[in-house]
């Protein structure tokens, strides 16, 4: 059998009492770490399931697929994803890799930042199309963020911006840096939609106990600190008097 768990999206605590039920049924267990930032160490998973556990980096997860699917012919193996199994779509390609082969796979949901932004107050049902912010060093000439905000803009949708991450070199965007992405594409394409009045949300941690979350103009929210990561950012499009008297809670 090869499951497939969400583990949530602050600690080791997180996993549904489903998902650490079938991690104890398991002889080899991996955890991705490519995804998002668990506010928790390995060793902290490891003394909670009482289990070993091995990283998964993108390119195990990706190229190295057939491995772990491989591995669940003969034994029971979970593969940990960070939120819910399905946020990304490099585990629904081990889910589909799997059942082509034949072996049983076992889904296991948790919370998911494409949810877990509904603490924002903008309704769940009024986002359009996510996208993420990538680093410019990596991609100099970007323009997908800024075309997808302002077509979900023009459609009066809002935003979801998942912001770029490196696990492998430690390096996490930050709000700040995806606002100066945004602006940099806005100089390039000047059409207008990324000025310092501009209204965004900012948030970092979301689904943990210290999680942060800022509404405010561009020129503020670029200032503020919003400390351990990860980070995303949120553009609102045309929003109910209800949307809009949540906002003013976390101005």
């Amino acid at each position: 059998m090869l499951y497939i768990i969400g583990i949530g999206l602050s600690n080791e605590k997180d996993i549904t009492v489903k998902g650490l039920e079938a991690v104890k049924h398991c002889e080899k267990i991996y955890v991705e770490n490519y995804t998002s930032l668990l506010q928790c160490s390995l060793q902290d998973l490891e003394k909670f399931y009482g289990k070993e556990i091995t990283p998964a980096p993108r390119d195990l997860a990706e190229q190295g697929v057939d491995q772990i699917i491989k591995e669940a012919e003969e034994k029971n193996v979970a593969f940990l994803v960070i939120g819910d199994p399905f946020s990304a779509t490099t585990h629904v390609e081990i889910f589909k890799q799997a059942k082509l082969l034949g072996i049983k796979v076992e889904i296991i949901h948790n919370a998911s930042v494409l949810t877990a932004v509904g603490i924002t107050g903008l309704q769940l049902y009024q986002f359009g199309k996510t996208t993420s912010i990538p680093f410019l060093e990596d991609h100099p000439n970007l323009e997908t963020p800024y075309n997808v905000i302002l077509e979900n803009k023009k459609n009066g949708l809002h935003t979801l911006c998942l912001l770029d991450i490196k696990a492998d070199q430690n390096k996490f965007m930050t709000v700040s840096q995806a606002l100066e992405v945004l602006k940099d594409i806005e100089i390039r394409k000047e059409e207008g939609l990324v000025n310092d009045d501009l209204l965004v949300i900012g948030c970092a941690r979301l689904g943990s106990d210290d999680f942060i979350v800022k509404a405010g103009t561009v020129s503020e929210i670029k200032k503020m600190d919003f400390g351990k990561q990860p980070h995303c950012l949120v553009i609102p499009g045309k929003m109910h008097f209800i949307e809009e008297e949540m906002l003013e809670l976390w101005k």
